[in-house]
């Protein structure tokens, strides 16, 4: 928040000013039990005053500002890159989503948790994260709820009426798949793959003209700007399913690591306890039959305590019960994150292919019109060298 002052040194974060009264004088500070004006330690005056900051950097509309203009950067260069990612300065409630926002972690926090210790702020943006994950889930079955009495209704329609609608609805999108057909058979890729298509192995598929109908069907996309959205809202989700996965993967792995580690640590400590349950010459026979696993117990004992959270207790049983439960989740976050991310790849390919449809459209509007004009040109030296020759 300091400015820089015209020698490139840092300036002071805030100024003081001066109280003034009615005649614009400035104000003495009293001193209640001498009637006095107070002086500091050297004797100087002191005056009313309060301070406020050098500069408008600290603004909170300064500051919404600039993210509105560095996320407009951001989109406007996407766009002229062809990715089809959108940046959002706004938060949620400002967006009209009911989602609760996570809480800034920390760097301190965040390191601990990639090593795979759960800190207090991550556990909240889990509980965060899991609490929107349910508020969703609750918002889809509402509205498949909502669709099946739409289409238990719509159902009691003619069949007649049911086609004069469709036939009147225009699906722009859809059209677009068409033309692109016609031309080609199929949908092209982009040549600089954007961040969800790169995720996905075999793209022959989503290069399927019918599977792009399919998709645009299913999710009920009828217009760019609902792809949009569509996007949007998927980006969204595939990021809120990439937090939980990756949490979910750290804390797996941890558990797995440590029913490693106590596979190894079991046998030399049952060997450890049988030694010092011994005493004299039976004590001595034991250790030296078992001088390897004795020599390891310390080590393994280190290692194992490392691996263990603060007082954690060894539990393998639990360990195990909650590896299971977590791989399963684990698993099942995976595979709503490849269909997440294969839905966004079919959206990043859609809206480069609309792009894509018309720049060549555009260029060969530009070569018929290059050829008309060529031939206007051409035109009145055909025409006097035909007069010339009838003369």
């Amino acid at each position: 928040m300091r400015p820089l002052t015209e020698n490139g040194e840092w300036g002071a974060k805030q100024k003081k000013i001066y109280d003034l009264d009615e005649n614009g004088e400035k104000i003495p500070v009293i001193d209640k039990k001498t009637g006095q004006q107070k002086v500091d330690r050297q004797n100087r005056k002191q005056w009313k005053c309060h301070t406020a900051d050098s500069t408008d950097w600290n603004s909170k509309e300064n500051a919404k500002m600039w993210r509105k203009d560095l996320a407009d950067t951001i989109n406007a260069t996407n766009e002229q890159l062809g990715l089809s990612l959108h940046w959002e300065h706004r938060s949620f409630k400002e967006q009209g989503i009911d989602r609760e926002p996570t809480i800034h972690i920390g760097a301190v926090a965040n390191a601990l948790e990639r090593k795979g210790i759960l800190t207090e702020r991550g556990n909240i943006n889990r509980e965060i994260i899991k609490n929107n994950m349910l508020l969703e889930q609750a918002k889809e079955m509402l509205m498949l709820a909502k669709q099946e009495v739409h289409s238990a209704q719509y159902a009691t329609y003619k069949s007649t009426q049911i086609k004069s609608t469709a036939v009147s609805v225009k699906n722009e999108v859809m059209e677009m798949v068409a033309k692109v057909r016609e031309r080609k058979g199929r949908l092209d890729l982009p040549i600089v793959s954007g961040k969800h298509l790169r995720r996905i192995s075999d793209r022959t598929a989503l290069q399927s003209a019918d599977n792009a109908e399919k998709f645009i069907t299913t999710r009920k996309i009828d217009s760019f700007e609902s792809l949009a959205k569509f996007t949007v809202e998927k980006e969204q989700r595939y990021q809120q399913l990439e937090t939980v996965h990756l949490s979910k993967g750290q804390k797996l792995k941890r558990l797995k690591e440590l029913s490693k580690m106590y596979a190894l640590f079991e046998p030399i400590q049952a060997t450890y306890k049988e030694s010092q349950s011994l005493k004299g010459l039976a004590k001595m026979r034991y250790d030296k039959e078992h001088t390897d696993s004795l020599s390891k117990y310390a080590e393994l004992k280190e290692r194992m305590q490392s691996l263990l959270q603060n007082g954690e207790k060894i539990t393998p049983k639990q360990w195990k019960a909650e590896i299971k439960s977590l791989q399963s989740e684990y698993d099942s976050i995976g595979r709503e994150q490849t269909k997440t991310a294969t839905e966004l790849a079919y959206a990043e390919i859609i809206s480069y292919n609309k792009k894509n449809l018309e720049r060549e459209i555009q260029n060969e509007s530009r070569q018929h019109n290059r050829q008309i004009e060529r031939r206007t040109k051409t035109q009145p030296n055909q025409n006097k060298k035909r007069n010339d020759v009838e003369l």
